[in-house]
């Protein structure tokens, strides 16, 4: 029999001056999608199409498009593809990525869970979420985020 292994999750709320459909794009686009997260993406927004995202040099988010419902709900699942920087714990699409976009004045309120982490992983994650909401963030506004610290090595505090 196998072992189980304790998940957990990471859940997030965060306030974003852009509409709803603006936001959307940030996920299914993948020209937008690399301004606030990951160097390269290929991303094929519908039921059962593909979710693949150059996170970092070396660490590859994989996983497949599980919900769609423009521009309200996204459901992927999520996990990493093995390479040299990424752990063990979390194979692809392993875990599931909800994002709800409601509309908030003229914002956006993004309710975030990534479910089904285990226990070793969610510090990490949410750690990373964090760092990348903050750049979607203002990248859905208009702005720019400039070139992701991260992904040059220069910091990942």
């Amino acid at each position: 029999m196998a072992a189980m292994t304790e998940t957990t999750s990471v859940a997030r709320e965060i306030a974003i001056d852009a509409s709803p459909e603006t936001v959307w794009e940030f996920f299914v686009d993948p020209a937008k999608a690399t301004r606030w997260m990951g160097l390269d993406a290929t991303l094929d927004p519908r039921p059962g199409g593909v979710y693949r995202v150059q996170v970092l040099p070396g660490s590859t988010a994989v996983g497949e498009f599980v919900e769609l419902d423009p521009p309200r709900r996204l459901v992927f699942t999520w996990g990493w593809e093995r390479g040299r920087d990424t752990p063990d714990d979390v194979p692809p699409g392993s875990t599931r990525v909800e994002f709800e976009l409601v509309q908030s004045g003229d914002g956006t309120m993004l309710r975030f869970s990534h479910t089904g982490l285990p226990v070793s992983a969610a510090a990490g994650h949410g750690h990373g979420w964090d760092h990348y909401f903050a750049r979607l963030a203002v990248a859905a506004a208009g702005g720019d985020p400039g070139v992701d610290p991260w992904t040059t090595g220069s910091d990942r505090s």
